[in-house]
């Protein structure tokens, strides 16, 4: 057995400090005795004790344990994580049970059974590693939600489409109303997530991002509504789902167009019952979230054609946020180009790179199918090629789709294989705008580029 933590041992008897500390070093890495209550200060000050064993009397004729309520009140003082086992005669259980209401972790009766106390206080010492480990987590999750919470918002830029976009959003952050966020691939619509989550009454909570494209129809409700241990087959321990990790935050649904009609009644009674179960559980659990949805989609259209249903689309769609295409807003191209260009300079160790005029007016002749990720690949991809200090058009290089005249000895597998392959490249690698571009979903796409060997 790995021994492991420090325990501090009080009690004025010192045979029982002998023969406790002969048991418990087989244990526990330190053990620290004290016939002194009154050395309790200093020892947690000099000492990182994991669990103290306290006995409840000190003073001599005295039984009436109250000096074992005052020295655990001081320890919880000191240090209130620290688990205090308290040792108590018979006559002192039901002062021990109101010990325990005060903050003592648990009690063992003397003359004890040795079994019996390793057991206690090593289960005492579980729980103090349990809370450290949560403490930590806590700690951690503060410092991302911070450090999301302090990362600049994306250049917006000025033109009269995106501003009214920003105008729109300015308005609903600071309501809880779900929102639904359309546009094509590329247009940023999680950027625009995060804006309304960072200006939302919910920004010191965390935002959580679901690629609803990329959920499989058997994983939905485990990755959705979590699972309990032993659900099924893989179910080694409970597991929190993403509902659960919004709880108090916001929920982004991204590619909500492509969840199945069978899938989407689910989505639909959690969103109406503000409840979800857990799989392999009869327990419902409450959540309050801050719901936001995207789609590259029509969903209107799919409604039309029963492939989405009616009712989630009111559930979700309260305010409807359209972003408009890059090609749109051809005054928005070049502060977003010198936007990205200072972030890679920044990134790739370089400085003093300037776009020429003819570069941006190149980027302004381009109608940009992938919009601003395009934009943003396109520039980094300049800054890491560029020599010297300034970009040139032939720093930008586009591709451009062609038709070609099917091979007459092309099979239909042949024919796919192309048509995913220029779909990839059209979308730049965006796997999601490819599914959506090919009408499949991202799970069958992965299979058929597996299938293809791309």
């Amino acid at each position: 057995m790995v021994k492991k933590g420090t325990i501090l041992v009080v009690d004025d008897n010192k045979s029982v400090l002998t023969a406790v500390e002969l048991l418990l070093g087989s244990y526990f890495e330190k053990v620290i005795t004290s016939l002194a209550p009154d050395r309790l200060p200093a020892l947690l000050a000099e000492e990182k004790v994991d669990v103290v064993l306290l006995d409840m009397n000190f003073s001599a004729a005295i039984n009436t344990g109250n000096e074992g309520l005052y020295w655990l009140s001081r320890i919880k003082e000191l240090n209130p994580d620290i688990p205090v086992v308290l040792f108590t005669a018979y006559a002192d259980i039901e002062l021990a049970v109101k010990a325990v209401k005060e903050g003592a972790t648990d009690f063992v009766v003397k003359p004890w059974d040795n079994a019996k106390l390793v057991a206690t206080l090593l289960s005492a010492y579980r729980l103090r590693e349990s809370q450290g480990e949560v403490k930590q987590l806590k700690e951690e999750k503060n410092v991302l939600k911070n450090q999301l919470n302090s990362e600049p918002s994306i250049l917006w830029g000025t033109s009269p489409a995106i501003m009214q976009v920003y105008n729109l959003i300015s308005k609903v952050a600071k309501t809880d109303a779900n929102i639904l966020i359309t546009g094509e691939n590329g247009t940023g619509k999680e950027m625009i997530a995060r804006e309304i989550h960072r200006l939302s009454n919910r920004s010191s909570e965390v935002m959580i991002s679901v690629d609803m494209g990329a959920v499989t129809e058997t994983l939905f409700e485990s990755e959705l509504f979590g699972h309990v241990k032993g659900a099924f087959t893989d179910a080694k321990e409970d597991r929190a789902g993403k509902f659960e990790a919004a709880n108090k935050g916001t929920l982004f649904l991204d590619e909500i167009g492509n969840l199945s009609y069978g899938l989407q009644a689910k989505l639909l009674a959690a969103l109406q019952n503000r409840k979800i179960t857990r799989i392999g559980s009869n327990k419902p659990i409450d959540i309050d979230i801050r719901l936001i949805c995207a789609t590259n989609r029509n969903i209107q259209d799919m409604v039309e054609k029963n492939v989405f249903r009616e009712d989630l689309l009111y559930r979700i769609n309260t305010i409807h946020i359209e972003i408009p295409p890059l090609r749109e807003r051809q005054e928005d191209i070049v502060p977003l180009a010198e936007y990205f260009l200072k972030k890679y300079m920044s990134k790739y160790g370089k400085e003093n790179i300037k776009l020429q005029q003819s570069a941006k007016d190149k980027l302004i002749e381009y109608k940009w199918p992938g919009n601003i990720r395009e934009l943003q690949h396109a520039v980094e991809k300049a800054v890491i090629m560029c020599e010297g200090n300034s970009i040139k058009p032939s720093d930008f290089f586009f591709k451009t789709v062609t038709t070609t005249f099917i091979d007459r000895n092309e099979t239909l597998e042949d024919m796919e294989k192309q048509m995913i392959k220029l779909a990839i490249d059209r979308s730049n690698g965006n796997l999601s705008a490819v599914a959506s571009q090919l009408g499949i979903t991202r799970q069958t796409l992965y299979n058929k580029m597996k299938k293809y060997n791309l």
